[in-house]
C-alpha cells in the first residue's frame, strides 16, 4: 500500500474519541461580510471540528479561504455571524486569557527590550508583574534566548524576533496557542530551523497548537492532523490525520510516506483547478 493510500480522513469528534477531551469545539461557524455595495460576502461556511487538549493541528487552503478569518474568531477578535465557538467548554465572544496568538510578524516594540515585549499581555490583563516575569524569563530560556533579556528588537534576527513573538504568546499560560503564518516571512533555511524549534518548545510545553499556513510541507512536517479549507466560502474540505513518528525530524521530509501526504493535499487543490 502506497503512503497516500494510507492517508486517512478523519471526523471532527476524532481527539475525543481517541480519549483525550476536546480543548477547542467549533460548531457549525459561519462568517458573513457585507461590502460597501451591501453585498452579503460568505467568508466561512458550516464549519465544525474539535481540537484535542494538547494536540497540534494545521489549516491549509487557498488564498482568500477564510483561513485567518477563522482564526481571528478563534482568537475573539472578529465576531462570527453564526456557529458556536467553545474553549475549555466556554463560549469565545471575545479577547480570552484562554487564548495566545503568534502572528506572522513579530510586532515588537522598538522601544522596549526582548523582556519587556514579552511582558506586554501581562501589563494589557493587568497581572502581577511579580509572578510572571519569572515565567516570561522561563520562556526566553526555553526559546533559546537566555542572556538576550536586554537587548531591543533591532538587534534581533528575524527568528530571534519571532521567537520573541511565540514567547510573548505564551507568558500568560494561554491553553490555546493560534498561530498566523509564523514563519511565513523567513528564508527557508531559517524557516527550517523554526519549525524544528516550534516542535521541541510544543513538545515541552504541551500546549494545544493550531497553525495557519499557505506551505502543505510545513503543514504537514508540524501537524498531528491538517484541516484543508476549500476556496471560498471558506469550508472544511478534509480532516487529514498525519501518521508519522514523533519527534519529527527533517530527515523525514524525504520519506516516501511524508511525500504521500504532500501529494493527497495537493492533489485535492489540483482537482478544484488550484496551484498547490
Amino acid at each position: 500500500m502506497t503512503a497516500s493510500a494510507k492517508l486517512s480522513v478523519i471526523p471532527s469528534t476524532a481527539p475525543a474519541e481517541r480519549g483525550n477531551s476536546a480543548m477547542i469545539e467549533v460548531t457549525g461557524l459561519n462568517k458573513i461580510y457585507r461590502s460597501r455595495e451591501g453585498q452579503h460576502i460568505e467568508a466561512l461556511k458550516d464549519v465544525s471540528f474539535d481540537i484535542a487538549d494538547g494536540e497540534f493541528v494545521t489549516v491549509v487552503g487557498p488564498s482568500g479561504c477564510g483561513k485567518s478569518t477563522l482564526l481571528k474568531i478563534l482568537a475573539g477578535t472578529l465576531r462570527r455571524s453564526t456557529g458556536s465557538v467553545k474553549v475549555r467548554q466556554r463560549p469565545i465572544d471575545g479577547p480570552s486569557r484562554d487564548v495566545g496568538v503568534v502572528f506572522q510578524s513579530p510586532v515588537l516594540l522598538p522601544w522596549r527590550t526582548v523582556l519587556e515585549n514579552v511582558l506586554v499581555p501581562i501589563e494589557i490583563q493587568r497581572l502581577s508583574m511579580k509572578e510572571y516575569e519569572p515565567r516570561a524569563r522561563a520562556y526566553l530560556k526555553l526559546v533559546g534566548l537566555e542572556g538576550f533579556e536586554n537587548k531591543y528588537p533591532n538587534e534581533l534576527s528575524g527568528g530571534m524576533q519571532q521567537r520573541v513573538g511565540i514567547s510573548r504568546g505564551l507568558v500568560h499560560e494561554p491553553a490555546f496557542l493560534l498561530m498566523d503564518e509564523p514563519f511565513g516571512a523567513l528564508d527557508a533555511m531559517t524557516r527550517e530551523t523554526m519549525n524544528l524549534e516550534l516542535l521541541r518548545i510544543w513538545s515541552q510545553s504541551r500546549k494545544t497548537v493550531m497553525l495557519v499556513t499557505h506551505s502543505i510541507p510545513e503543514a504537514v512536517f508540524l501537524a498531528d492532523r491538517v484541516i484543508v479549507m476549500s476556496p471560498r466560502p471558506g469550508r472544511i474540505s478534509e480532516i487529514l490525520h498525519v501518521d508519522l513518528p514523533r519527534p519529527r525530524t527533517l530527515e523525514m521530509i524525504n520519506s516516501e510516506r511524508f511525500g504521500g501526504y504532500v501529494s493527497a493535499i495537493r492533489k485535492h487543490f489540483h482537482s478544484l483547478g488550484l496551484d498547490a
